[in-house]
């Protein structure tokens, strides 16, 4: 039993710390699992376009936390830090275009509830299998 107890902690410690140090990683995975679960097996079209927005914000933040350097500061010069080391300043190109992925998202969002507005005004139904049935 105290050998199993080894094996099991030598395992424990490992999982553990690999944890800690991409939770946000993993934290991302599973949002962009649930987005891409909800716009595959989900009928009900408002869900889909949920799943759409998850998938999106999980991207977005995706990018955001790999371009995140400890102890970097803002792509400005500032007279202390100098121009020798470039890895003390922040890449500001995976902000910038972040920038305009959320704006991207937005309007697509809105156009895609615009489209279900309208689709439930003409068909009264967000039910993917039914709609069809009603489209033809």
């Amino acid at each position: 039993m105290t050998e199993l107890m080894e094996n099991y902690n030598g395992f424990l410690v490992p999982a553990i710390s690999f944890i800690q140090g991409y939770y946000a990683y993993l934290f991302l995975l599973a949002l962009f699992t649930i987005g891409l679960y909800a716009m595959m097996m989900k009928r009900n079209l408002m869900k889909k376009i949920m799943g759409m927005s998850f998938i999106q914000s999980a991207t977005i933040m995706f990018w955001i936390v790999a371009a995140y350097k400890e102890d970097a500061t803002v792509t400005v010069y500032h007279q202390p830090l100098g121009l020798e080391n470039p890895d003390l300043y922040l890449n500001p190109l995976p902000h910038t275009l972040m920038l305009t992925a959320i704006v991207v998202a937005v309007v697509t969002l809105g156009l895609s509830f615009a489209l279900i507005v309208a689709i439930y005004r003409r068909y009264q139904t967000l039910d993917e299998p039914l709609l069809l049935e009603r489209m033809q």
